[in-house]
């Protein structure tokens, strides 16, 4: 018996964890298809959609899936998307940012409102917590790729604004109308990276204490978790102890 109940924890975990990857791999193919539509199919030409390959390869999303979203938007047949952006405050007062690519701007306005809301937190209206980050770009390489010294040196020659390096690699950081030479450069240099993508950088980090910090992780887990959120970014630091509870 124990021996079955352990196989069906096993399969149960593979079935959440394929139900995971599913998701991702429907988010990631909706970002490829509206890039491919919106600007040209070729990513050299087209950085947003390099950017959302690079992200789909980082994540090994097969090869024919990522030929199979670009040939959607190529037929015309692709569903219409809107690009939307809600800001608000989570809980301890986070300023918190999503992205999102919906066909149905009220269910998903709808849904994100009520996950605030359970939460503890409250939408706003969209300007209200952007202030407080930064429109950058960021190019991610592994820690094996270069010393930091070198990566150092390569980002300022390639024009970068910041770079940050330690145990989960290299972030290299760029203004956004510089960001394309700025990655390009790096590639020369390094390959291709495991990220380039435009993302909020917060410009501060509030601390948030253990109560807060864990109704806020599960308000983000939550919002990740739509179908139509692309990415959420927030400016808050929680403690070591509480990411260990939480296995994050």
């Amino acid at each position: 018996m124990a021996g079955h109940s352990q196989f069906k924890n096993i399969m149960h975990r593979k079935g959440r964890q394929d139900a995971v990857r599913s998701k991702l791999f429907g988010k990631l193919a909706r970002e490829i298809t509206v890039s491919a539509k919106l600007g040209l199919p070729d990513p050299g030409m087209n950085p947003r959609l390099r950017a959302a390959i690079i992200a789909a390869r980082a994540e090994n999303m097969p090869k024919d899936n990522i030929d199979r979203a670009i040939k959607k938007a190529l037929g015309g047949d692709a569903e219409a998307y809107d690009e939307i952006r809600y800001e608000g405050y989570g809980p301890g007062g986070v300023a918190i940012i999503i992205e999102a690519l919906t066909d149905n701007r009220n269910r998903t306005a709808s849904d994100v409102r009520s996950y605030f809301t359970k939460s503890g937190g409250n939408l706003a209206e969209t300007g209200a917590v952007s202030f407080m980050f930064d429109r950058v770009g960021v190019i991610e390489f592994d820690q094996g790729t270069a010393s930091p010294d070198a990566m150092l040196e390569a980002a300022i020659e390639a024009g970068a604004d910041d770079v940050v390096s330690g145990e989960t690699g290299h972030e290299v950081y760029a203004a956004q109308e510089a960001f394309r030479d700025v990655a390009k450069s790096l590639e020369e240099s390094f390959g291709e990276p495991r990220k380039a993508a435009l993302v909020w950088r917060p410009q501060n980090t509030v601390s948030v204490g253990d109560e807060d910090g864990e109704r806020l992780l599960k308000l983000i887990e939550t919002l990740n978790d739509h179908d139509d959120v692309q990415h959420v970014y927030a400016n808050f630091e929680v403690s070591d102890a509480l990411m260990a509870k939480l296995g994050a």
